[in-house]
């Protein structure tokens, strides 16, 4: 099997989980995590949110091990409000350069697509919580 419907299948995997039904039936199950974006599925992924936070990073960096716990409990605490993704850098070469993310962490806040703000380096999970604030209130 070649890694295009390997990446294909992850996708779609992917999809169905996103808009799998919950156990009563009637509504589609929110998200409480940040969602692996990779070089292939970013532009799509970012696109459909109104706004979405995403989160540059890589395994081997401290900074990042430092902000990655805060992340997820940002994408629980705006469930259904905010997206929230994580793009490995060392992965996914092709975004990284597009953005020109020569830092980690860095997390990018996209409105509809556009890149609105972003903030480079580790920073308290407050610090992130009044961006998303500010952008949410645009």
């Amino acid at each position: 099997m070649d890694t295009d419907n390997i990446d294909q299948i992850r996708e779609k995997m992917l999809r169905d989980m996103m808009t799998s039904n919950t156990s009563n039936g009637n509504k589609a199950q929110v998200s409480t995590k940040p969602m692996e974006l990779s070089d292939r599925t970013f532009t799509g992924e970012v696109a459909k949110h109104d706004l979405m936070v995403v989160d540059f990073w890589a395994p081997w960096c401290g900074p990042c091990q430092y902000v990655s716990p805060i992340v997820e409990e940002l994408a629980r605490d705006y469930a259904g409000k905010v997206a929230f993704g994580k793009l490995n850098v060392d992965d996914n070469p092709m975004i990284s350069t597009q953005f020109r993310v020569m830092s980690i962490p860095t997390i990018m806040f996209f409105k509809k697509g556009k890149l609105v703000d972003m903030q480079v380096g580790a920073v308290p999970k407050q610090f992130l919580d009044q961006k998303i604030k500010k952008h949410m209130a645009q």
